[in-house]
């Protein structure tokens, strides 16, 4: 689950780098794994980015047919980025998360 969130808010970030003002930009992912006893696990994730702010939401299910669920947000301005997210586990558990960080914006 750490793992999960890590990723997320990694991705998040990349994904706020890249974000232009002028248009939105959206993406999606699909992947497919299949492990070592032939249990397939199946991820699909989609996000847009528009005016220096990020949305992605995402799910994984794994070889039990159980599903995982992902939303997170961010944004960045003025030397200061923020996000926030959350993971809903099969169970209907949820974690979640925020945090914020400030660079140096490039001159």
């Amino acid at each position: 689950m750490h793992k999960i969130i890590a990723l997320s808010a990694l991705g998040l970030v990349l994904a706020l780098a890249g974000a232009g003002d002028a248009q939105a930009r959206g993406w999606q992912r699909q992947s497919t794994v299949t492990g070592p006893r032939g249990g397939v696990t199946t991820h699909s994730a989609s996000g847009s980015c528009s005016g220096g702010a990020c949305t992605r939401q995402g799910s994984t299910t794994g070889p039990g047919g159980k599903t995982v669920t992902s939303q997170g947000s961010g944004s960045c301005s003025g030397g200061h980025c923020s996000s926030t997210g959350s993971v809903t586990g099969p169970k209907g558990g949820t974690a979640s998360r925020s945090g914020s960080s400030s660079y140096t914006p490039p001159n």
